[in-house]
């Protein structure tokens, strides 16, 4: 099994082959070139530094949202894309679960936030024990002071991922010790950790339909929400 894994949800781009669990090479870049730019160019680079091919790859694997509307948009569609003449199955994968399961930790919770503006956070939260990880709560958009009053109810250390984890811990560490921002390297989403999420996902028994497969925002985007407010008021 040979998995190629796209990561574009935030202002980084990676993207990773693996065969099974076990990681090949992974390529990561945050320039301030556009994703639509350096995704497909690093995919197949990455695959003949791993001495594959694009015939080689078996299963494909994106990061399906929470995150950047742009971003998101352009992973899905490169996977959609690159699944559809091989027909092969593709994963899209919660990316605040990706990335909790980046962090690689072993024990302990996880708080995956990503910053969702006007004072709110994509969060999601996940307890790791003995390396396994288990949902505490389902992807939402949550406001600082509500995610301060449920992370309060935790007992033990809390890590911190995600774009939005030096947000959240600049905000909510004064109130609560238990937060832990792990070093800059291990906090951000990578294509790694899709790879992992499409793997659970598959031991799930979860649908790899690429023609099925849509962007979860969690959220309408700023114009939409401008419409529907304008709506409301009578101005369209």
């Amino acid at each position: 099994m040979l998995i190629l894994a796209f990561e574009t949800s935030a202002k980084a781009c990676s993207a990773a082959v693996h065969d099974g669990e076990r990681l090949l090479g992974e390529s990561y870049q945050q320039s301030g070139l556009t994703h639509s730019q350096t995704l497909m160019v690093m995919a197949r680079d990455l695959l003949t530094a791993c001495g594959k091919t694009a015939r080689d790859v078996t299963h494909l694997a994106v990061a399906a949202g929470p995150g950047s509307f742009t971003g998101v948009r352009i992973g899905v569609a490169a996977a959609k894309g690159f699944s559809w003449g091989a027909e092969l199955p593709v994963y899209g994968v919660s990316t605040l679960e990706a990335m909790a399961l980046s962090l690689g930790l072993w024990n302990g919770y996880i708080c995956a936030c990503m910053d969702a503006r006007r004072s709110q956070v994509y969060n999601a939260i996940f307890l790791a024990e003995n390396g396994r990880l288990t949902r505490v709560c389902e992807d939402r958009a949550i406001s600082l002071a509500e995610l301060k009053q449920e992370l309060e109810q935790l007992d033990g250390p809390i890590h911190l991922v995600g774009d939005g984890a030096a947000l959240t811990h600049k905000n909510l560490s004064h109130a609560l010790e238990a937060l832990i921002l792990p070093p800059e390297h291990r906090v951000h989403q990578r294509a790694s950790g899709v790879a992992l999420a499409a793997l659970a996902a598959m031991a799930r028994g979860e649908s790899a339909d690429g023609a099925a497969l849509q962007p979860n925002y969690l959220r309408l985007s700023q114009a939409e929400r401008e419409r529907l407010e304008k709506q409301n008021k009578g101005e369209v």
